[in-house]
């Protein structure tokens, strides 16, 4: 697994950077017109639909949720309460439900939301399947699920950098997942910023399937049990120290994402100048 792809490290990674997640990360790598192209997928045409946003962090993927669900009915869903800290302080969001929870192991019966949504949060899971089997068991029939998570970047660099810091699925990954769990009608929905321009590779991907009867995933997939990690377990000198390594080396490689992002925001931005 990539570095930070763990829910230890992955907590402690948005310890610090949920300070400027809102300011810095989202406006160059998640912004307004990708959630609104990426949350078509989930049709949210109904006020009343109860709807879980799994991963929510500080609620910007939430706020779109509730520009076409009544707040009362959204809950939020985060492994990490300094970013569901920043969510509190968003007025739009007073009236959902906010929980301190693993998307790999939902605290929620079977059947019980109408729509489930989870953006960016895939890419830290350490069992991304046994999460996908989650977001179909909580779903009441007919029910719909949108992903909206990163695929491998074109560039080499990017990549590598890629490689060392957190998942990053292919397409035929998510579709898999998917199918595996129970979904059908599955469709991929591609999204992307404005600066990006790599025909190499697609930036992101929403994905989305409807539940299509009650219960549990397949036979095989029941999630009940024990999942691969916990975020709370004792840790020894020797997993102290391959925590603290792979810590560092992850968020030096997450870091590096933002400066050239910003580069090549810019480039696109004097490339339309001209």
């Amino acid at each position: 697994m990539r570095l930070i792809q763990h829910k230890k490290e992955a907590y402690w990674f948005y310890r610090f950077l949920s300070a400027g997640y809102d300011q810095y990360v989202n406006p160059l790598f998640w912004t307004t017109r990708m959630r609104t192209e990426a949350l078509l997928g989930a049709q949210l045409h109904e006020r009343r639909l109860r709807t879980l946003d799994a991963g929510a962090g500080t609620g910007f993927t939430t706020e779109g949720i509730v520009e076409r669900v009544d707040a009362d009915c959204v809950t939020m869903l985060d492994q990490s309460p300094h970013q569901l800290a920043r969510a509190r302080s968003r007025e739009a969001l007073a009236g959902c439900r906010k929980l301190l929870g693993d998307a790999e192991a939902l605290p929620f019966e079977t059947d019980s939301f109408d729509r489930y949504v989870s953006a960016g949060s895939i890419e830290y899971w350490p069992d991304p399947a046994r999460g996908i089997a989650e977001a179909y068991r909580v779903l009441r029939p007919e029910g719909i699920a949108l992903m909206v998570g990163p695929v491998p970047p074109g560039d080499p660099l990017l990549r590598r950098l890629a490689e060392l810091w957190m998942l990053f699925p292919t397409e035929q990954e998510y579709r898999g997942w998917f199918e595996q769990a129970g979904f059908a009608d599955v469709e991929l929905r591609t999204v992307a910023p404005d600066w990006y321009r790599d025909r190499r590779s697609r930036y992101a991907v929403a994905v989305s399937g409807r539940k299509p009867r009650p219960g549990e995933p397949p036979a095989g997939l029941a999630t009940a049990g024990s999942v691969r990690e916990q975020l709370v377990e004792p840790m020894g000198a020797r997993r102290r120290l391959l925590f603290a390594g792979r810590f560092v080396a992850g968020s030096l490689a997450g870091a590096l994402f933002v400066p050239v992002g910003a580069l090549l925001a810019l480039r696109a931005r004097l490339g339309r100048r001209r």
